[in-house]
C-alpha cells in the first residue's frame, strides 16, 4: 500500500513540476529564507506580524507560480525552458532576501553587496511610493 501511495506522489509531483532543474535548491533556499526571517523578525520583535505570514503564504504561491510555467512549457513544447527561466529567477530572488536577512541582523555582509541591496530596497520604496500617488490621485478626481 504504501508504495502506491508513493507513485501517486510521484507522479502528482511529475505533472506539477516535470522535470523542473534546480527545484530542491529553490526549496531549500525559501526555508533558508524563513529561517534568517524568522531570526530578523525576533531581533525585531515582530515575529508574529502580518508581514511574516504574508511571506510564508508567498512561498506557496511561487510554487503555483512554477507549476503554472510548467504547464505553459508543457502547452507550448518548450522542454521546460520558461520553467527553469523561472526557477533560477526566484533562486536568485532567495537569495537576496536571504543576504538582506542576514545583514539586518548583523551578519557580514560584503559591502557591494549591502550597498546592492540597499539601493534596490531604495528604489523599490521609491516605486511603492508612485503607485501609491497615483491611486490616492485618480481618486481625487
Amino acid at each position: 500500500m504504501g508504495s502506491v501511495n508513493l507513485s501517486y506522489l510521484e507522479a502528482a509531483h511529475f505533472y506539477l513540476f516535470g522535470e523542473v532543474k534546480f527545484l530542491h535548491l529553490l526549496l531549500l533556499l525559501m526555508a533558508l529564507d524563513i529561517v534568517t526571517g524568522i531570526f530578523k523578525a525576533l531581533k525585531n520583535g515582530n515575529l508574529w506580524s502580518r508581514k511574516s505570514l504574508f511571506g510564508y503564504a508567498r512561498k506557496l504561491l511561487i510554487l503555483v507560480v512554477i507549476i503554472l510555467a510548467n504547464v505553459v512549457d508543457q502547452i507550448l513544447g518548450l522542454n521546460g525552458a520558461v520553467t527553469y527561466a523561472t526557477v533560477l529567477f526566484y533562486i536568485a530572488n532567495e537569495g537576496l532576501s536571504i543576504i538582506e536577512n542576514l545583514a539586518a541582523v548583523g551578519v557580514l555582509v560584503p559591502p557591494g553587496l549591502a550597498d546592492r541591496l540597499n539601493s534596490i530596497n531604495e528604489d523599490s520604496k521609491s516605486v511603492t511610493q508612485e503607485i501609491k500617488e497615483e491611486f490616492s490621485d485618480k481618486e481625487r478626481r
